[in-house]
């Protein structure tokens, strides 16, 4: 089911910035927001920080567009004088426009609410609301204007939202680190995903919101039953229920699967633990015993507003085992549960329930336009065969995706055919529809839906992908066939899911191979024919797949001579199944074996003559030791033995040249890793976590140049990662999370790819021992490096950077240590060393000269470089001293102009209002109609007014063209973000502006703004294309 279009959410990867921060740079720029900036930054947060929207030698709208459209989150810090700007009233209109268009494309229901976080910065949120106070006042100076009246609206619709109230007698840095967390939060949240095309859901979604749920009306605890039978749409609308309310809950958990999940081993006390630790992030819960589970729940709970999703559950043992009642969660809780029995609501006494029923016509014909057509509506010689396929789904929504992925590209010929097809069919039940699909598969892919459906449901899809490729099958190609065709799902964590339907249908096509005989079977799975056929030693070549999966407390011994007819079997699964005998009897065509409480203390070499085997998991098992003497196996690519507690060494790996996952979580008796894991060149994953005794791994693990993810998280006793982690370049993520490393090696800098989770990991590893440095400066020859960042840093000496021929910008900042600079002025753009104390000696900057300034940093059309005032460069001439100064570019250059140097220098008043915002300049083009910003330096202190100077040499010509024409952007996106009234040309003492009159003249006249600076001169380059 879905909305009346189909939208397309806003890829992760599209977002250049977590956060963009929003704020006047005068009320906060030198304390609230700064500090801000600063946790966000330190918690791995990737902010935007606009000072006053400016970048440098960019377009000023088209730039903080661009910053806007690519940041996920917006923080917007309301002040005193917020209103005073007009830079920040517009630079909100594009805010909310933008979460606006986000949230109608990406599906979210409460979009504003989701991606604008306000914050009121010392003064009242009813004050933004209703423009009174200071907000008041600021209006009254901008006038009755129609921009006003938008600036007006936007302000009551930003300060509804629900956000940060910032008072004075409370602690700004408790604040600061809530305001992260609440981030750090929503960037760790992944929103369910919903349906591919959800028609029909929002107007169900608010139906059970408006009528039952009520959230936030009262602090009752409400629990509300979604029923209908299967494909019907339950946990789809579960699903867009819990993207639209999460927010506003303490602690939320969507407990999918529930029925599935509980017939498996410690199935219910996995679900207790993960209702637990969702809601107790970051807390870890464990209960062990699912009785101790349901008062554990009761307890940790009972307090909480939460939102708690159950997800398909079919026995009222599974509610009472998670406490699913009404004293179980605190004040203002709500609980939806989804299921075909209602019974078990009525049991529960559930406060409403809601039967999801039939689509609507139209919404059905819409539904199967989109899955046949990607179209909201068929095209008209479609629309009466369409129509007459809709009607034989009868509204389900399973059935009409299916068959639509079906007929996508097809005919009106072939939509006549499978019409007549289906009409066949006698009886309408859905299994039969949807064999229909199943029929259309090839051979290959049949093989594929069956296997899945039979063993492999709820599994990562690349494991499965390498044990089907193991079996001689086409894994890659068909699994996307079979989801293209909506025959299987994969979910956000990459697992292989099927509708009940489907996995009922694909069953039955096993079950009729042979009704009386299951032996004749190609695959057997369910429980009892499985016992009877191995107690009866009664399996046959048939039989290709065969799966038994017990309790721990209901083992079951067999004979290994059971499976000697079974020469065939490829896919094994025998958990908490004893064999005696010789393992010879196995077949030596097995791709895949999962036996789960393995009760050997070794295995042996007659079990090893398994050369396809692809996986081999044995997780919980007994084992001592894996093997006595390890043979070759060519094949094996995953090899899992977590939770295999006796385990003190990892195995010999020499023999696996291809193993691609190792897993040995929770190998409490873990201390060594055998050193040959260096010499599996294919390693991809190797997960620790959890071996509470491992203390470091061998120097040869650090050879793995294809290691992706390396986990030890929990490995409490793990203490070093040594440098040499440096050149495991591709690891993308690296857990270490509950370990005892105290040190960070620096090289770890050196890996550019690893993901935020990683990285935010690691920052809590320097938060937690302060004296490790925050950044590092590199050993190695860095060739191509351009920007070193040392700022509180131990360092006493500039490193030699002669080499380094590349670097633009060095930064030294609050390195107290510092007691001498080397030569670096005239190597770099910007050398920052603010408050490094014991610095003496400034950086020599005699070789400075107005011939370098112009042809070394002005034909990048980027740079700047801070002196003592008593040391700027002589050939300036002298402007004026003014907040703002004009001046003609002189006939002789005209439009040969390209670039040009300007000199600032800053004296500082302390009786004025501190500002760090950077020295910004305003440059306006009048002959061309053209606006643009520079701002080359961001670390300022002091307001001053400054002097303007002019270079007295022509521009370079080799200077690139930083601006568009105003006609290659939206004039209104261009007005959005800069000043009201128009700028007259003749008018010198007009303030920040832009125009659109026409200037007969030819040259070019230019307006520069008061800027903000703390003392020091600073170089700027402005480029256009004139003429």
């Amino acid at each position: 089911m879905a909305s009346s279009s189909s939208p397309n959410a806003r890829k992760s990867n599209s977002w250049v910035y977590d956060v963009f921060l929003s704020f006047r740079g005068e009320d906060t720029r030198n304390n609230f927001t700064d500090h801000l900036y600063t946790a966000l930054s330190s918690a791995g947060i990737r902010t935007f920080r606009d000072s006053e929207g400016l970048g440098k030698g960019e377009d000023i709208a088209a730039s903080l567009m661009r910053a806007i459209q690519e940041s996920r989150f917006y923080l917007i810090v309301f002040s005193d004088k917020y209103a005073d700007s007009k830079w920040c009233l517009n630079e909100l209109m594009l805010i909310m426009d933008c979460s606006d268009r986000t949230a109608i494309e990406s599906g979210l229901q409460d979009g504003l609410q989701e991606l604008i976080i306000p914050i009121f910065y010392l003064v009242d949120p009813s004050d933004v609301r209703r423009q009174t106070g200071s907000f008041g006042a600021a209006f009254q100076k901008h006038g009755v204007t129609y921009l006003a009246s938008c600036w007006r609206a936007t302000l009551q619709r930003a300060a509804n939202l629900s956000g940060w109230d910032v008072k004075t007698d409370q602690s700004e840095a408790d604040i600061i680190r809530n305001i992260v967390d609440d981030i750090s939060g929503r960037l760790n949240n992944t929103y369910l995903h919903v349906a591919v095309y959800p028609v029909g859901i929002d107007s169900r979604v608010q139906d059970i919101i408006g009528n039952s749920l009520g959230v936030g009306l009262d602090d009752d605890v409400r629990m509300v039953g979604i029923w209908g039978m299967s494909g019907s749409g339950k946990t789809s609308l579960a699903k867009a229920i819990y993207n639209k309310l999460f927010h506003s809950f303490e602690g939320k958990s969507f407990l999918a699967n529930v029925r599935e999940t509980a017939y498996k081993s410690n199935g219910m006390i996995n679900l207790q633990e993960k209702l637990l630790s969702d809601i107790l992030k970051p807390t870890k819960v464990e209960v062990r015993e699912a009785d101790r589970g349901v008062i554990v729940i009761h307890e940790r709970l009972k307090s909480k507003k939460v939102l708690v999703i159950v997800d398909d559950v079919d026995e009222i043992d599974q509610l009472y085992a998670l406490a699913i009642r009404h004293n179980s969660f605190g004040p203002g809780s709500r609980i939806i549960i989804t299921t075909r029995d209602r019974h078990l609501l009525e049991i529960i006494k559930v406060d409403a329930i809601h039967l999801t029923g039939q689509m609507k016509e139209h919404e059905a014909l819409e539904l199967f336009s989109w899955s046949a057509f990607h179209n909201a509506h068929p095209d008209s010689k479609f629309l009466k065969v369409s129509t007459k396929i809709c009607t034989y789904c009868r509204g389900l929504p399973l059935a009409i995706e299916v068959l639509g992925s079906l007929l996508f590209q097809s005919t009106v010929s072939q939509f006549e055919d499978m019409l007549h097809k289906l009409k066949e069919c006698p009886n309408d039940k859905i299994q039969k529809i949807l064999r229909i699909s199943f029929d259309a598969l090839d051979r290959n892919q049949k093989a594929i839906f069956l296997h899945i459906s039979c063993f492999f449901i709820g599994m990562d899809k690349n494991y499965v992908k390498k044990i089907l490729e193991g079996c001689g099958l086409f894994a890659e190609t068909d699994i996307s066939v079979l989801f293209k065709r909506c025959l299987v799902i994969v979910n956000e964590k990459n697992k292989l899911m099927m509708h009940d339907l489907l996995r009922d249908m694909g069953r039955e096509v096993v079950r009729a191979e042979s009704y009386e005989d299951p032996e004749e079977r190609s695959r057997l799975w369910c429980r009892k024919e499985v016992i009877n056929v191995l107690t009866e030693e009664s399996g046959t070549k048939k039989i290709e797949g065969l799966a038994l999966n017990l309790q721990r407390s209901n083992k079951k011994s067999f004979r290994t001579k059971t499976f000697t007819n079974m020469q065939r079997l490829k896919l094994l699964q025998l958990n908490y199944v004893k064999l005696t005998g010789d393992y010879h009897h196995l077949s030596k065509k097995l791709s895949w074996l999962c036996w789960h409480g393995l009760s050997l203390k070794f295995i042996g070499n007659e079990f090893l003559y398994q050369g396809n085997l692809v996986s081999m998991d044995l997780r919980y098992s007994n084992l001592v030791r894996v093997w006595e003497h390890p043979r070759v196996l060519e094949k094996l690519k995953i090899l899992n033995l977590s939770h295999s507690h006796y385990l003190t060494q990892s195995p010999d790996v020499a023999k696996l040249p291809n193993l691609e996952y190792f897993i040995m979580k929770d190998c409490r008796s873990l201390s060594e890793i055998h050193p040959s894991i260096g010499d599996v060149k294919r390693l991809a994953l190797v997960n620790f976590k959890d071996c509470q005794k491992l203390k470091d791994l061998p120097r040869s693990f650090y050879k793995l140049k294809f290691m992706e993810t390396l986990v030890l998280s929990g490995c409490s006793r793990f203490e070093t990662l040594v440098g040499d982690i440096g050149d495991m370049t591709s690891l993308t993520t690296l857990a270490v999370t509950g370990t005892a490393i105290s040190r960070v090696p620096s090289y770890i800098g050196r890996l550019k790819n690893l993901n935020f989770s990683s990285v935010q990991g690691l920052v809590r590893l320097k938060q937690r021992f302060p004296e490790v440095p925050k950044n590092y400066f590199p050993s190695q020859d860095y060739t191509s490096l351009r920007y070193v960042n040392m700022d509180n840093s131990i360092v006493h000496e500039l490193p030699e950077l002669s080499g380094l021929s590349l670097l633009e910008r060095p930064c030294f900042n609050n390195c107290t240590n510092l007691p001498a600079s080397g030569d670096l002025a005239t190597r770099s753009k910007e050398l920052e060393l603010d408050h490094c104390t014991a610095l003496e000696i400034y950086p020599n900057s005699s070789k400075v000269s107005s011939k370098s300034i112009m042809q070394g940093w002005t034909a990048s059309g980027d740079g700047g470089i801070c002196l003592p005032a008593n040391d700027f460069p002589g050939r300036f001439a002298y402007v004026r001293e003014s907040d703002q100064v004009f001046f003609q570019v002189p006939q002789y250059i005209g439009p040969n102009l390209k670039a040009f140097t300007i000199c600032v220098l800053c004296s500082s008043f302390l009786d004025e209002d501190i500002s760090p915002s950077g020295i910004s300049i305003f440059v306006t083009n009048y002959t061309k109609l053209i606006m643009l910003a520079v701002r080359p330096t961001h670390r300022n202190e002091i307001t001053s007014h400054e002097v303007i100077w002019r270079s007295e040499e022509n521009g370079s010509q080799s200077g690139p063209s930083h601006v568009s024409s105003v006609e290659d952007r939206p004039s209104k996106r261009l007005t959005s973000v800069m000043q009201e009234q128009p700028m007259s040309p003749q008018n010198n003492s007009s303030t920040e502006t832009h125009g659109h009159k026409q200037n007969p003249k030819s040259s070019q006249r230019f307006c520069l703004p008061k800027m903000n600076c703390k003392w020091r001169w600073c170089r700027l380059s402005a480029c256009w294309a004139s003429g």
